[in-house]
């Protein structure tokens, strides 16, 4: 019987480890780690079930809920591609529209309508949001707004968002956080001169909303409505590079 592979030393399994360790590292290959934003949640539901761990009909919901928040936060590890020139998911999702849309104000990105591809995040998909460019935070901006279903084509400009605009090699880039009928929390973990890798995590939404993301004109769309995306991985536009942009930052990272 063929055995599974060992990984060299660097944190992972060895040959001189023990079954313990084995198990522990296969747990921890296999369930994927939390966001930070999660662990009140988790534990405040596991807190309840401690407390009532006599009563089953407090216990097994407390216990329940406990599951259900660890696998809405979960933060699983992702591999971005090597080819250069795209962009990827900033979330996980069902693809809803890819068009071309006017950009919040509060981007700055002029009043054309620009490539646009929106990502639906039900509550079965991780929530994180992660850089679709390598590029520099110009701007965040939050702004108040309504809270209908982020399926819709209107929550785009009716409801409450947080927009990031990026400064890229490929010129500026703008990412909005939509809240939804019930996420209504967002949490955005840049600000204006961070420098985010492709990829890299920098908020997270609660319970279920939207991404959109704004592209330069003249990029590529990759992808179609209705297809599923997973955040960092999928390639979701290809873009043309503009080395005599105005928005080149000098220090992307």
């Amino acid at each position: 019987m063929a055995r599974r592979p060992r990984t060299p030393v660097d944190g992972h399994l060895t040959e001189h480890s023990t079954g313990i360790e084995h198990v522990a590292e296969l747990i921890r290959h296999t369930v994927p780690p939390l966001h930070p934003a999660g662990i009140p949640f988790i534990a405040g539901s596991l807190g309840v079930a401690a407390v009532g761990y006599r009563r089953s009909w407090i216990r097994v919901p407390a216990l329940v809920t406990a599951a259900a928040c660890a696998g809405f936060f979960r933060h699983p590890p992702r591999v971005v591609p090597a080819e250069e020139g795209v962009a990827v998911a900033p979330a996980d999702g069902e693809v809803t529209l890819v068009d071309t849309h006017v950009p919040p104000a509060e981007l700055g990105l002029g009043d054309g309508p620009l490539p646009r591809v929106s990502i639906f995040l039900s509550v079965f998909d991780a929530h994180v949001q992660r850089a679709p460019l390598a590029g520099v935070v110009d701007s965040v901006v939050h702004t108040s707004g309504q809270f209908l279903s982020a399926d819709l084509p209107e929550a785009s400009d009716a409801n409450e968002r947080t927009s990031v605009r990026l400064a890229t090699e490929y010129g500026p880039v703008g990412v909005v956080q939509i809240a939804g009928l019930v996420a209504r929390r967002i949490r955005t973990d840049c600000a204006p001169g961070d420098a985010l890798e492709l990829g890299e995590t920098y908020g997270i939404i609660r319970f279920g909303s939207r991404v959109d993301t704004y592209f330069p004109a003249g990029t590529e769309l990759a992808v179609w409505s209705g297809q599923h995306a997973v955040a960092a991985e999928t390639v979701i536009a290809r873009l043309p590079r503009t080395p005599d942009t105005d928005d080149r930052p000098d220090d992307l990272p």
